[in-house]
């Protein structure tokens, strides 16, 4: 999922003002995301501990178990959420921000959702699945009496035309995941019929899905809220929650009671205001109205530091060439020349966790040699060879336009290309939009280079290669390349060791083209208090189920004052 822009620029400017210095960054062969081979759902037996009631009450609720006694129902009447300043799109068909899918997983279930903790997939409108030997056909349950918010029945059909919505939808950005299916792409494409997707509802609960070729990783990718179950306009919801109102700068959500698991849903309601007033936010945060702040809040003004919630995301942040017909950019040559070029240090001075690959580094993932130093001569060399085999003059200026979100933060990057390239002879040109219509102008932008964040939408180094593939729905790059699909194909087919070695040669042809301009892995910057929210966990994904969150009571301070008796 795109990060939203404007709150990336908001962070990195807090994070820059405030120096600080103690973020653990991960090894550079790790990652905290799951690597367990047993059949999703199975738990092993865990050791015995010593747990406190509260400890044992937030196990209990990160494991789909119920503690009412120790919730206060009337606690639970409002939950309070400020988010930067951003027009939401709650059409889980066609969202990409990661606010937006903070939102919908909890509006929409689908067959999967994420634990808040590991990530991993747990059944949630599937009850159970089955998997044939031979790894191309996968039999789901859907929970007997599941319904939507309206009291309608979710079915096996009803799962089966939504994921078909999908495939039908022009503007939906993660469709083409849904290409393992056998017939998905062909229908996706317009070259298939909606028949001929091997989607089968057998009766009520039971879908039955044929794959083309084996793929442990479909329930992770069937977490994300892209591919939940709706309605096709949107009149009812799936999740724990439903939309109450929504006006301009607030959202209230309402607790579905309808929801298969209402009973371990605990918040009555969740109203999310936005705002960029920093001052504001950290009063509304001190004063106790605003349980957790997702955007910007001045951190000097906050009462409690130990509310600042700082943490790795499986994320990247990175430049991208768009190979535009006609265009001397879609010419490696020229693009690998400028990279030669790119000050790495500078360009990536402001990261806490600089990033010289695409994929962020995941444990057993290969090596793969990325961007880490720069060699003026080089570019120099290769830009003059570059030249030649293309029958350029060497004094004639060439143009780069390069497309911005109207930030300093952007502003300063594309100062330090603009400084790098011009001895190459090129001309970078600066063309900017606001944040909010940045990523929905890119498909149409006449520009050559652009900025995007991405966060992994699931554990694994596909859900950054899928950005690339050809005929890939996230590919706004345009870049195609024949041996680079082939990887990823051929990777579909093997078991995790030979899987990721396929993986990681693809990511090294995609580098070694000059596409992307990697620069950071970002952290994320949460506002919340642990000690009186419970149900909270950090995550490699930023992403925090709201049916698993509730109020607790926090015991006040008491300073430390001896009082004289007269």
């Amino acid at each position: 999922m795109v990060r939203n822009n404007f709150y990336k620029m908001i962070f990195v400017a807090l994070f820059v003002m405030l120096q600080i210095s103690l973020i653990a960054q991960p090894q550079a062969d790790t990652v905290p995301l799951p690597e367990r081979e047993a059949p999703y759902g199975e738990q092993d037996d865990a050791p015995e501990q010593n747990l406190s009631d509260e400890e044992l009450l937030e196990q209990n609720l990160l494991n789909g178990g119920v503690a009412k006694d120790k919730i206060e129902p009337e606690l639970q009447r409002n939950f309070f959420i400020i988010d930067s300043p951003h027009t939401y799109n709650l059409n889980p068909h066609t969202a990409s921000y990661s606010s937006e899918a903070q939102i919908l997983t909890s509006l929409y279930d689908g067959l999967f959702s994420y634990h808040p903790v590991t990530l991993e997939p747990v059944n949630a409108l599937a009850s159970q699945f089955r998997i044939s030997r031979d790894k191309k056909r996968w039999t789901f349950t859907i929970r007997e009496g599941a319904k939507f918010s309206d009291n309608s029945p979710i079915t096996a059909a009803v799962v089966r035309d939504a994921w078909l919505d999908l495939l039908a939808e022009p503007l939906a950005p993660y469709a083409s995941m849904l290409d393992i299916i056998d017939g998905a792409a062909a229908y996706r494409t317009g070259t298939g019929k909606r028949n001929d997707v091997r989607i089968t509802a057998v009766d009520d609960v039971t879908l039955v899905v044929h794959l083309v070729s084996s793929a442990g990783y479909f329930p992770r990718i069937l977490c994300h809220s892209a591919f939940a179950v709706c309605k096709k306009d949107l009149s009812a919801f799936s999740g724990a929650f439903c939309i109450k109102s929504r006006k301009e700068g607030e959202l209230v959500l309402a607790k579905n009671n309808n929801y298969w698991d209402a009973e371990n849903t605990y918040l009555e309601q969740i109203t999310i205001a936005q705002s960029d007033d920093v001052d504001a936010n950290a009063y509304a945060f001190n004063t106790g109205r605003a349980d957790w702040i997702t955007g910007g809040a001045d951190i000097h003004k906050l009462l409690g530091r130990d509310v600042t919630q700082i943490n790795a995301e499986f994320a990247t942040e990175y430049l991208f060439f768009k190979c535009r017909k006609d265009s001397i950019w879609n010419n490696p040559d020229f693009r690998l020349a400028l990279l030669e070029a790119v000050p790495w240090e500078k360009l990536r001075e402001q990261a806490f966790v600089k990033a010289a690959t695409l994929v962020y580094p995941i444990n057993g993932y290969p090596h793969v040699e990325g961007f880490a130093y720069t060699d003026k001569n080089e570019a120099l060399a290769l830009m003059k060879a570059a030249r030649k085999k293309a029958g350029i003059p060497e004094d004639e200026m060439l143009t780069l336009v390069f497309a911005i979100l109207d930030s300093n933060y952007m502003k300063q990057e594309a100062e330090l290309l603009i400084d790098a390239w011009a001895p190459l002879g090129v001309d970078v040109q600066i063309q900017s939009t606001p944040s909010e219509r940045y990523l929905e102008s890119i498909p149409s932008w006449n520009a050559d280079l652009f900025s995007y964040t991405w966060i992994g939408d699931f554990a694994d180094p596909l859900a950054f290669l899928e950005l690339f593939r050809s005929d890939s729905t996230l590919n706004v790059s345009e870049w195609k390349h024949n041996e680079y699909d082939k990887l990823l194909a051929e990777a579909a087919r093997y078991t995790e060791s030979e899987r990721t070695k396929l993986l990681a040669q693809a990511e090294q042809i995609l580098l070694d083209d000059g596409i992307v301009l990697p620069i950071s892995h970002p952290v994320s910057l949460n506002i919340i208090d642990l000690e009186a929210v419970g149900g909270w966990s950090a995550n490699a994904f930023d992403i925090h189920p709201f049916k698993y969150m509730y109020k607790k009571r926090k015991a006040p301070a008491i300073p430390n004052v001896v009082m004289r008796l007269q």
